[in-house]
């Protein structure tokens, strides 16, 4: 059972901690480069074994394509992913800028 002082304290208390929002911690998946990231790393390693790696098993024709072509099209989606994340980036720090400006 709960102490009904406490509950009457709460109640009555000024309820300003309950009017702030609170700011819940940042998750690194939050962040908009964290994508664009990945996949270009990924590419790096498509690239390696579909242009560098002198391995017998990556010299298989259907391999090395797939390394290469997978390369192109995350190369692609990085790229996009990153001019997106810089300009969310951008419109955030204008948003802050003015906000900031105007408060």
């Amino acid at each position: 059972m709960s102490d009904p002082d406490r509950n009457e304290e709460r109640l009555a208390g000024d309820g300003e901690e309950e009017d702030e929002e609170e700011e819940a911690p940042r998750n690194p998946f939050d962040n908009p480069l964290f994508l664009p990231i990945l996949l270009l790393g990924l590419s790096v390693w498509f690239g390696y074994d579909g242009w560098i790696n002198t391995d017998e098993h990556m010299q298989k024709p259907t391999t090395l394509w797939f390394n290469r072509i997978g390369f192109v099209v995350l190369v692609a989606i990085g790229s996009w992913t990153g001019y997106r994340a810089r300009q969310e980036i951008r419109e955030t720090r204008e948003a802050e800028a003015q906000g900031s400006a105007e408060g």
